[in-house]
């Protein structure tokens, strides 16, 4: 095989290190988590806005618009939650959830949450993303350029298509990691088992478990707790990142 491919194939195996070195996770943290940041690590940051909605709407802060939206109802209430209010300021005007959780201010919100669950090595470094994919794209069009430049034939084609698919397997599996660390998805399925979903809402009066029901269980739990206001403002579907 041409030297010329040997180089563009150890290029392309060093950006693949180099994006796996940006995207590894911290070692986690011991943190006190709200029940935003448990709905964004299992459903993204639709899930965390539902989250923050159940709790403004236990305080009477918003409701069920028309047509499934949601609109405020009065002042945020005592909270210094920064998601919280975040969405509340969002809502001038009665909004579907999907356009409520692109709002700048809803968005910056739960943004900062992914920043400090970054910190807490429980998801990967927002800020890091940009860079891994730059480097991940730049993976196969290094080993296309390499077969461009060398243009090996024969017995050293094979060669060279079968070491240069290695690199781009690698990228592929990379880009398809969960933005979650393994600790988080842990993290989840110890609550899931410490708190299962009750068979009735009677069986819960606490206002802050039921937010961690919904943290943690998403539509089945909306659908238990708070079937009207879930079906009413249109929160009933799946959460999406």
């Amino acid at each position: 095989m041409p030297i010329e491919m040997w180089w563009f194939l150890a290029a392309a195996c060093g950006q693949l290190a180099l994006a796996a070195f940006l995207s590894r996770n911290r070692s986690p943290q011991g943190v006190e988590l709200s029940p935003q940041a448990l709905a964004l690590l299992r459903g993204g940051r639709r899930a965390a806005v539902t989250v923050a909605l159940v709790a403004l709407h236990q305080r009477g802060a918003v409701a069920a618009g028309r047509k499934g939206t949601i609109r405020a109802n009065g002042g945020p209430g005592q909270t210094r939650d920064p998601v919280q209010l975040g969405v509340h300021r969002s809502l001038q005007r009665a909004v579907d959830i999907r356009v409520l959780a692109t709002r700048p201010a809803a968005r910056r919100a739960v943004d900062a949450l992914r920043s400090e669950l970054g910190r807490a090595g429980l998801v990967r470094p927002p800020g890091r993303t940009p860079a891994v994919r730059a480097l991940l794209g730049c993976v196969p069009l290094t080993v296309a350029a390499g077969l461009l430049t060398a243009r090996p034939s024969g017995a050293a084609l094979a060669l060279a298509l079968g070491l240069g698919t290695l690199p781009l397997l690698g990228a592929a599996a990379l880009f398809l990691l969960p933005p979650t660390s393994r600790a988080a998805h842990r993290l989840l399925a110890g609550l899931r088992e410490r708190h299962p979903l009750p068979a009735d809402r009677a069986e819960v009066t606490d206002g802050e478990l039921v937010q961690l029901y919904v943290a943690l269980y998403g539509d089945p739990a909306l659908a238990l707790f708070l079937p009207r206001f879930s079906r009413d403002g249109g929160l009933l579907a799946r959460d999406s990142p």
